[in-house]
């Protein structure tokens, strides 16, 4: 990466403040700057260190106001920080992505591959499998028989596809995801014992799903699990059975959903987020951390707590919460007086 500010402010359509022929070749965070690196501001709390910082060249936004004189050189436009993740996006794709077949790694004779594609070493490609066109499979991927993958999908090392699963295209799987493993589906006998129901359905993921590392996502007991269109799903997430994850929705890590629970499109989901089974979350709502979802939850509407309630009601909640000492002092100590005065009628 090697780029003058008058470049960077033609591609990003922005306006250059300082030294238009200033050279980085780095990025930085804006906190611990260095010369020759590009660092962005877009938050507010961290406005002081535009003052102090080391990095030559920083992205504002456009209705930035100095405080005082800065020593960088500034390039302003109309959001700073999707401008940062344009020149992320950009320097990504001038890396070259591996392509050909490594040795050693198995792959079906009846498998059918795309061109330009990627398959690392170890990797096991089973009977019908299909990949499409300018696809990276890296190390040690395990694609069970009839997996589809689309065009320009990636997945990292040692992911996990269960037989019959389905992927779109320009979809992202990271490291230890698994796919397709069956959900937790047992009978119980009348011994106390329980008899195991088979999972025969699959995962389906849409185009441009993205799933973190160590995520699993299991397969239907008929039917299929699916993660629709542009969908984004953290590290560390549990997704079970016979479940719906709408359209440009995004997960945060830890959250767990149960069985045939139906999320709508363009949530959102703190980390550590529980949501029950069989139940229906509508489109836009917005779960703050750690809270607990145990009954449907209408469109557009922001939550948090154990259980899930409305935000403000939620935030007063927790103010009680913390309080909860103080008041169990006031209480113990009414109760001492009202004895008392109990005991003094009674005279």
């Amino acid at each position: 990466m090697k780029f003058n500010a008058s470049m960077i402010a033609e591609y990003l359509h922005g306006t250059i403040e300082g030294e238009k022929n200033i050279t980085v070749t780095n990025i930085s965070r804006i906190e611990d700057g260095k010369p020759g690196t590009l660092a962005f501001l877009s938050n507010p709390k961290y406005n002081k260190y535009l003052y102090k910082t080391g990095a030559s060249l920083v992205l504002v936004n456009n209705d930035f106001e100095l405080e005082r004189p800065v020593s960088c050189t500034l390039i302003r436009v109309e959001n700073a920080y999707e401008a940062f993740a344009s020149l992320l996006t950009l320097y990504q794709q001038s890396i070259v992505p591996k392509t050909g077949i490594e040795n050693p790694s198995f792959i079906d004779s009846s498998a059918k591959l795309g061109t330009d594609i990627y398959i690392g070493a170890f990797a096991y490609i089973g009977a019908n499998v299909c990949i499409g066109d300018h696809s990276r499979i890296y190390p040690q991927v395990f694609l069970g028989d009839n997996v589809k993958i689309g065009n320009n999908v990636i997945i990292y090392a040692g992911a996990k596809i269960y037989d019959n699963c389905e992927i779109g295209d320009n979809c992202i799987i990271h490291a230890g995801v698994v796919l397709g493993a069956d959900g937790f589906g047992f009978a119980p006998r009348e011994d106390g014992t329980y008899e195991k129901i088979p999972q025969i359905g699959n995962v389906v993921l849409e185009d441009d799903v993205e799933i973190g590392a160590n995520t699993t996502i299991d397969a239907s007991t008929m039917g299929s699990t699916i993660i629709h269109k542009g969908a984004k799903i953290d590290n560390l997430i549990q997704i079970a059975h016979n479940c719906e994850v709408g359209e440009n929705t995004v997960m945060a890590a830890m959250t767990g959903v149960a069985g045939s629970t139906k999320i709508g499109n363009n949530c959102m989901f703190g980390g550590h987020v529980g949501v029950a089974g069989h139940i229906k979350i509508g489109n836009g709502v917005k779960v703050g951390a750690m809270t607990g979802i145990d009954k449907n939850v209408k469109d557009n509407n922001t939550i948090m707590g154990l259980p899930a309630m409305p935000y403000d009601r939620a935030l007063k909640a927790m103010v009680l919460y913390r309080k909860l000492p103080e008041i169990h002092d006031d209480v113990v100590a009414l109760k001492k007086e009202l004895k008392e005065l109990k005991e003094q009628l009674k005279k």
